[in-house]
């Protein structure tokens, strides 16, 4: 039943010029609002949900996951052309993405980072067809303490992540951790380390930190760093890439997609964590894991493939458990709902079409994006020859939008500045600065599910050891830190044994 409304579906979305009208401009609209520092997947679904109000249901859901499929490798542009992440989840494109375009390899990046997110997205959706039943009734078992384990997971992963030292990287990530507890306490409300200032009540807001941290930082650095009176303006470089080069990364592919749909299917978790983690094993299974950082094409390829295979994985519980994954998807459970579409454990069951025009939508828009990705990517790689002194103010002038745009607040620009003062210092310190970003995200996530998991434990810690799933994260997280010092002592031993 569910095949043939399926075929059902797909001839009439492209059959339909009405239907490839949607899907095109929803694709541009995507590339566009993602590409822009500030505008997130969920603030484009945001702004143009009520233009779907007149619209039919499948027209809707099909402009709707257009507009989030593509905004999800739009976050990508910015990051590798300008290394300001358009989406939260672009950051660890970043890392190996713009050295490329600093190299003249932009156009080669964009390609990579598009296949990537279309062959993610593909695999995602291939596995939210086949283990949807599956992974929602697994994700289904997620409590507090489980979400608790899985933050700590990816707080260990991502020092691993970066390069240099792992213990600088993880004090941080510890940092951003402290960072994150700004604000009102979520289950006391009082105030936390906001020294009387009213603008920190509300916390630091991740954009602003964000732009702050990739962007402002590196105008200051390279306004400190550029040589005078010389063309620093990378050349273009070969925009395509050969397919075998491709053809022979699959296994980076196939690992970042399968990191991506299962962290995508538990709710709450979001692209971020899936990225993270993506990245980091996509590290430590490296052969030349000190190039990583420095332009390594995996460390473009394994993020972005993760990235959009979470989209096909996060709607497993919204549409097995009425559940959404993540705030992009509960946007969009919203503009579904307002068109009289309830997602949850009966649809398979009772509206097969409407579960066939979800996956309808989500293969139509992968193409329709990597088609638009393809024809753009000429174009985009001619910002690197803007002059150095206009590409400054160019994304100066950014970095105050996008953090003004998020709540119309001049306070989220201060907290842009001081952060990328702070990015700038870390960079000339030689620490890290993606963990700061990384544990500002997970911290919230680690110490709201850990105080809440004690609350229901009346104090005792053994609950994250009674329930096995967070008891394997737990182990696992030991094991990654315990191996590495466990091997330095040995090495040490073994060196002090050896005869002088």
């Amino acid at each position: 039943m569910l095949t043939n409304a399926f075929l059902e579906t797909m001839g009439q979305f492209l059959t339909d010029p009405a239907m490839l009208g949607l899907i095109a401009a929803g694709t541009l609209l995507g590339l566009i609002l993602g590409a822009i520092p500030g505008i997130s997947s969920t603030m484009a679904l945001a702004i143009l949900m009520p233009t779907t109000f007149g619209m039919t249901p499948a027209a809707a859901i099909l402009f709707l996951i257009a507009i989030f499929m593509s905004s999800v490798y739009g976050g990508s542009i910015s990051a590798i052309l300008l290394k300001l992440p358009g989406t939260p989840a672009s950051i660890f494109t970043q890392v190996d993405g713009f050295p490329m375009t600093q190299q003249g390899r932009a156009g080669q990046a964009l390609n990579y980072a598009l296949i990537a997110s279309t062959i993610g997205g593909m695999l995602g959706l291939i596995l939210l067809v086949v283990l949807t039943p599956l992974l929602a009734g697994f994700a289904s078992n997620f409590r507090s303490p489980e979400f608790a384990a899985l933050a700590l997971f990816g707080i260990v992963m991502l020092s691993f992540a970066s390069n240099g030292s792992t213990l600088t990287a993880t004090l941080v990530g510890l940092i951003g951790v402290v960072l994150g507890m700004v604000g009102f306490d979520s289950l006391t409300d009082a105030q936390r380390m906001t020294m009387d200032v009213p603008a920190l009540q509300s916390g630091f807001n991740l954009i602003p930190v964000i732009i702050g941290l990739f962007g402002l930082a590196e105008i200051l650095q390279n306004l400190v760093d550029r040589p005078r009176g010389v063309d620093t303006r990378p050349s273009i470089g070969r925009i395509y890439v050969p397919i075998r080069d491709l053809i022979s990364r699959w296994k980076v592919i196939l690992r970042g997609s399968l990191i991506g749909t299962f962290i995508g299917a538990v709710p709450a978790a979001g692209s971020a964590v899936a990225v993270s983690m993506a990245y980091a094993q996509e590290r430590r299974l490296s052969r030349e894991p000190e190039k990583f950082g420095t332009g390594h094409v995996d460390g473009v390829i394994a993020p972005e493939a993760a990235n959009s295979a979470s989209v096909g994985g996060s709607l497993v519980p919204l549409m097995s458990l009425g559940v959404p994954g993540d705030t992009v998807s509960a946007v969009l459970m919203g503009a579904l709902m307002v068109h009289g579409l309830t997602p949850g454990p009966l649809l398979f069951a009772s509206d097969p079409t409407f579960v066939s025009w979800i996956y309808g939508s989500v293969l139509l828009a992968l193409v329709a994006t990597l088609i638009f990705g393809l024809a753009i990517i000429p174009v985009s790689v001619l910002v690197t020859r803007v002059p150095p002194e206009l590409m400054y103010v160019f994304i100066a002038i950014f970095c105050v939008i996008g953090a003004f745009a998020i709540r119309n607040d001049i306070n989220d620009v201060y907290v842009m500045i001081a952060f990328g003062v702070t990015g700038f210092v870390l960079s000339r310190l030689r620490l890290p600065v993606t963990p700061l970003a990384f544990g500002l995200i997970l911290g919230p996530i680690l110490e709201e599910n850990v105080r809440r998991s004690l609350m229901i434990s009346r104090g005792s810690w053994t609950i994250f050891i009674e329930r096995p799933i967070s008891a394997t994260l737990i182990a696992v997280c030991a094991a990654l830190i315990l191996l590495p010092l466990i091997g330095a002592a040995f090495a040490r031993a073994k060196r002090r044994a050896a005869p002088q």
